[in-house]
């Protein structure tokens, strides 16, 4: 078995991004009629697209829910980025409910939250390692953020389990093009230069070049990067998303997918009522233009993201507004390509297989 796995036959439930969203994570699952065990009573299966964990306030009951799935083979699941950051220890904004140098930060934003005890930590972790990058099978392609048959190639020869020290092979080797480039000496610079952290949304700081360069690198060089977190370019304008201004800006790679396969991803913040303004930053626009809430997109419309932006409920509750209105969890059942939300709302998707053609 490699990080590449096969999806299993048969008629699948594809779950978005959860972002320790406990209760909408139950309601939808009570929704497509599962059980807390995973059994359908129709024999379907679910299918997750990873980023179980951070920003909500239930991350390790989401965990526990869904790893006792993995465990048992009633689910399948594919890692996410923020399952990635936990694998390798690498603290991130939302991440307080495990770590405890993120605490204090989290509070102001994410608070309360619920967060996991010690002892429970190294079984999830063993769980998570052994999850793969992607899933497939003749009609169907699942990854966490881009499918792209270069670093997919490249991950085929890698070995199940090996998600950690892969990533951190790559990541070493993006930090040796870095340290040739004397990226690190030029962010110190600039970091010297701008007087406010990076992870304050109320400071736009001015294009860091040396700061895109570092996000470039690892982007370009790590081929788990890529398909956990997307495909990448310098953007001059910063912007702020996901806890912290961003000087590269995210690529939308179906528009050069020209295989059969449906490919279905998360990870992009979509939103279900096209008025509401984007939870993941200007960026959305360069993703998905006039793309309807419903519609597949890309080269062949034969791509969908179904993260419909349940991850920034937290930003909902903080500002006082109703988080089920404007954020929601979905499902697509497939080969229906009907999607199911966790407001028990159903809605048959749009525009699947109709090719476009894309103009510069």
């Amino acid at each position: 078995m490699s990080l590449v796995q096969p999806l299993p036959p048969g008629a699948l439930d594809i779950v978005g991004d959860i972002h320790g969203e406990y209760s909408a994570l139950v309601q939808l699952l009570a929704n497509l009629g599962y059980d807390l065990q995973g059994n359908h009573p129709d024999g379907r299966r679910l299918v997750f697209v990873g980023d179980f964990c951070d920003r909500g306030p239930d991350s390790p009951s989401v965990l526990a829910l869904v790893g006792a799935m993995l465990a048992s083979g009633k689910a399948h699941a594919v890692l996410g980025n923020h399952e990635i950051n936990l694998l390798r220890e690498d603290a991130k904004d939302g991440s307080g409910w495990f770590f405890d140098s993120r605490v204090d930060a989290d509070q102001p934003k994410y608070a309360p939250f619920a967060r996991m005890p010690a002892a429970q930590a190294p079984a999830m972790l063993r769980l998570l390692n052994q999850l793969p990058i992607a899933l497939e099978r003749d009609d169907l392609r699942i990854v966490h953020a881009a499918w792209r048959p270069e670093q997919i190639a490249m991950i085929r020869k890698l070995p199940s389990g090996s998600a950690r020290a892969s990533y951190d092979h790559f990541e070493a080797l993006a930090d040796a093009q870095s340290a040739a480039q004397r990226v690190a000496e030029r962010m110190r610079q600039e970091e010297l230069s701008w007087p406010h952290s990076l992870e304050d949304y109320r400071y736009e700081p001015p294009f860091l070049p040396a700061h895109s360069e570092n996000e470039l690198n690892k982007a370009m060089v790590n081929p788990l990067k890529v398909l956990t977190a997307g495909v990448e370019r310098e953007c001059r304008n910063p912007f702020y998303a996901g806890g912290k201004w961003r000087f590269v800006e995210r690529v939308a790679w179906w528009n050069e997918y020209n295989e059969t396969p449906a490919v279905i991803v998360g990870h992009y913040w979509r939103r279900m009522r096209a008025a509401d303004a984007p939870a993941h930053g200007a960026q959305f626009e360069n993703l998905f233009g006039g793309t309807s809430p419903l519609s597949w997109h890309g080269l062949r419309s034969n791509v969908f993201c179904v993260d419909y932006s349940v991850g920034a409920r937290w930003l909902d509750r903080l500002r006082g507004d109703d988080p089920i209105q404007r954020s929601k969890l979905a499902a697509m059942r497939w080969p229906e390509r009907v999607l199911v939300f966790d407001d028990g709302m159903q809605a048959a998707t749009e525009n699947f297989g109709v090719e476009v053609v894309l103009r510069d």
